[in-house]
Parts: structure tokens; C-alpha cells; sequence
């Protein structure tokens, strides 16, 4: 079973190619994030046209590198949801016409499931990669955390999961964002405040975590408020004082504290929620998903907490890439799930788990 993906929820257009929902054969993707840079974020209309441009020429790498044709494919997945409606359009639109053209079948993906199954990725002849040695196991606990999603979920087995909780306001990768744009610091912010969290004191002052009625649901907007109002404090202003002029009134020791903080109390509150689930349900695995788990500071927790060894997923394919779009559709296709329609398949940019 050989599927292709299509993924452009965001600023990344991506195309993968995966065979039996276990084998990487191409992994194709040209981000936009360099025209988004000066604006501290991605600028909706920017992203889509940039989609347009380059779903093309992404589609003909990704079939040039795994050296299939359109009669090796099996079948196109394509995410329909969550996103940006003009981003999820491009994709959509090419997967529906690509299903009708070539005959085959369309497998409708939600964005957030497919970074999950990244997870089950486990071999590739492409170089540069590094995939864990074997597949997560059923049950399995499952952490999302992206620039746009935080979620907790339970899979009992492949298409039967339960949504513990998730963020009631920003994702966490949203929240590193806002805070690097407090702090003068480049976006992305994940990374930005990451390395300049290095320089800092993690324990310099203290932050709050967010109580929830469901105790797994996530809230950031409270810890990023208290950032603000920190750095307002730190150089003698109050609430008045515009976030725009902190990064020229900060200092840079101030900066590196702020960013170790924050780092350490918005990552340690998605972990203790993680704890708490696995503590409650047991699971036999447990998967990190989405471009924050690449955060070495995130693994450092959990390594710590966490009773038993998380396998990885290679980075480049935590962030939103076409191969884990691939791979859910191969899983949908071999457990005989619905189809989409490719006369009628609608892009639905607030789509839920």
C-alpha cells in the first residue's frame, strides 16, 4: 500500500510518500517561513499564495525522490483540517483534482492525527533521517504540542481515541512566540527563546500554571500575561507601558531569565499532565508529536519523569511535513476506513480530534 500526502495546514507545502504506513519513500517540503519572519508570525494570505506556487513543483520532487510513478500510488490523503483556510484550500483543492485525474482514491486527514502517526515511521532509504526502531504500541498516552495545537490523547487502537484535553486558549508553541516577540527575539519563537533560555536562570522568579477544571486542558494565556507584566516590572513601568518598546529596554541578562522561566513552567505544565494521564490510564507507549518535541528541554522532563523510555521521531518530521499525512492515509486505507469524495471534500479550518 503506497500513499501520498499532501500537507498545507500552515506555512509549509508538503508532499510524502509512505508505503505500508512504515516506510518513509520521499518526504518532500518547501517552507514559507522566511517571508513570515519580519511580520513575528505567518500571515495568512502570505502562506497561501506561497502554497500555490509551490504545490507543483513540491509534488514532482517528492515522486522524483521516492522514483515511483502516478501507477505505483495507491492513493492520496490529503489534510482537510485544522489550518488556515486559504493554506488548506491549495492542498485540497490539488488532492481532489489529483483523485479525480489519476483515478484514485482520496483519504480526508485531520492535521493533528496525522502528526501522531509520524510516530510509526520506522524505515527509509532517503539519508539524513534517523526513525525509531519500532512502532508505538496500543495503548498509547499521546502529547501534541505545536504552534497551534496542545493536546492529550488517549489511543486504545487505530482509529479509536479518546481526547483528554487541550489548550482552552494558545498552544504552547503560540505562547513561545508571543513571549520571544516580548523579548525582541527572532520568530520562530520555540527555538529563539530555547537558546536563549541557555543563558538564564530557570528559577530567577516564579511564573503561574493555569488550574483547569479538566485537568487536562491547557492554558497559556495566563503564564504569557505574567511574562508581560514581569518585563514591564523589570525596568521600573507598569501595565501602561507598551510590550513594542520592552526588547529596547530590557537588558540581555533580563532577556536570558525571562526566556528560562517561561521555558521551564510552560513545558513543565504540559508534562505534568502527561505524568498525571499516564499515572491515571497506564498506557503502553507514550508519543511526543509536533514541532515542540523536538525541544531539548522538553525531553529533558519528561526523560526525568517519566517511568519509561519515549522513542523520538526525527525532528524533520515533528514539524508539519507531508509524510505523516501519508502515512495516517496508508493506516486509513489498510483498516478499510471511509473515503473522501473528491467531488465535494471541504477544507474545515477549525477541525477538531
Amino acid at each position: 500500500m503506497i500513499i501520498l500526502g499532501i500537507e498545507s495546514s500552515c506555512d509549509e507545502t508538503a508532499v510524502g510518500i509512505v508505503r505500508d504506513g512504515s516506510e518513509l519513500l520521499a518526504n518532500a517540503v518547501l517552507s514559507s517561513m522566511d517571508l513570515h519572519v519580519m511580520y513575528g508570525g505567518v500571515v495568512p494570505e502570505i502562506a497561501a499564495r506561497s502554497h500555490i506556487e509551490s504545490i507543483i513543483p513540491v509534488l514532482e520532487q517528492a515522486l522524483k525522490d521516492s522514483k515511483l510513478g502516478w501507477d505505483d500510488i495507491d492513493g492520496i490523503a490529503v489534510t482537510y483540517g485544522a489550518g488556515l483556510g486559504g493554506s488548506l484550500l491549495v492542498g485540497v483543492m490539488t488532492a481532489r483534482t489529483l483523485a479525480i485525474t489519476k483515478n484514485k482514491p482520496l483519504y480526508a486527514v485531520n492535521h493533528v492525527e496525522g502528526h501522531v502517526y509520524a510516530n510509526f515511521l520506522t524505515s527509509t532509504s532517503l539519508s539524513g533521517y534517523i526513525l525509531p526502531a519500532t512502532s508505538p504500541v496500543f495503548p498509547c498516552l499521546s502529547l501534541i504540542v505545536s504552534g497551534g495545537h496542545s493536546q492529550l490523547v488517549l489511543f486504545r487502537d487505530h482509529f479509536d481515541y479518546t481526547l483528554l484535553g487541550q489548550t482552552q486558549d494558545d498552544a504552547v508553541g503560540e505562547a513561545f512566540d508571543k513571549v520571544a516577540k516580548i523579548l525582541g527575539l527572532p520568530y520562530p519563537g520555540g527555538p529563539s527563546v530555547e537558546k536563549k533560555a541557555r543563558e538564564g536562570n530557570p528559577h530567577a522568579f516564579t511564573l503561574p500554571k493555569a488550574k483547569m477544571p479538566n485537568k487536562y486542558d491547557f492554558s497559556f494565556s495566563g503564564p504569557k500575561t505574567a511574562v508581560l507584566r514581569h518585563a514591564q516590572a523589570a525596568v521600573g513601568k507598569d501595565f501602561t507601558f507598551p510590550s513594542y518598546r520592552l526588547p529596547e529596554a530590557l537588558n540581555e541578562a533580563q532577556k536570558a531569565d525571562i526566556a528560562a522561566v517561561f521555558q521551564r513552567v510552560a513545558l513543565e505544565t504540559v508534562v505534568d499532565k502527561t505524568i498525571q494521564a499516564f499515572e491515571e490510564f497506564s498506557p503502553a507507549s507514550v508519543v511526543i508529536a509536533g514541532g515542540v518535541a523536538a525541544s531539548p528541554e522538553l525531553r529533558k522532563q519528561l526523560k526525568e519523569r517519566l517511568p519509561i523510555e519515549i522513542t523520538y521521531q526525527d525532528p524533520k518530521l515533528c514539524t508539519d511535513n507531508g509524510a505523516m499525512i501519508a502515512t495516517l492515509g496508508c493506516f486509513k486505507a489498510m483498516h478499510d476506513q471511509p473515503t473522501a469524495d473528491p467531488y465535494s471534500l471541504d477544507i474545515q479550518p477549525n477541525l477538531s480530534m
